[in-house]
């Protein structure tokens, strides 16, 4: 089991920068691929980035592409997302989650935190 907890959101202006947080207690959370996920309001969620077990390799949505960077510690077994250039269109709750093998698909995520709150507003 993986328990996941977020932290770092709030209320920023259009232009800001915030980081997020994901950390787990798990013993062995570098065996797992982690995905940072959102979901504005009234609409579907989607996956806005990912992070392989070794965070070799990453992967962005094109909507955040170039603005955002995840990465991992594995010796804190944290995942961050580093969000700058920050838009409205960014408000939403952001979630991470686990999934064993690569996760490169939205199934493969079986464990996840509650959610973070960004607002992006002037």
């Amino acid at each position: 089991q993986v328990q996941l907890v977020e932290s770092g959101g709030g209320l920023v202006q259009p232009g800001g920068s915030l980081r997020l947080s994901c950390a787990t207690s798990g013993r062995t959370f570098s065996l797992y691929a982690v995905g940072w996920f959102r979901q504005p309001p009234g609409k579907e969620r989607e996956r806005v980035a990912r992070i392989t077990r070794s965070g070799v390799i990453t992967y962005y949505a094109d909507s955040v592409k170039a603005r955002f960077i995840i990465s991992r510690d594995n010796a804190k077994n944290t995942v961050y997302l580093q969000m700058n250039s920050l838009k409205a269109e960014d408000t939403a709750v952001y979630y991470c989650a686990a999934a064993l093998g690569i996760g490169s698909q939205d199934y493969d995520y079986h464990y996840w935190g509650q959610g973070t709150q960004v607002t992006v507003s002037s």
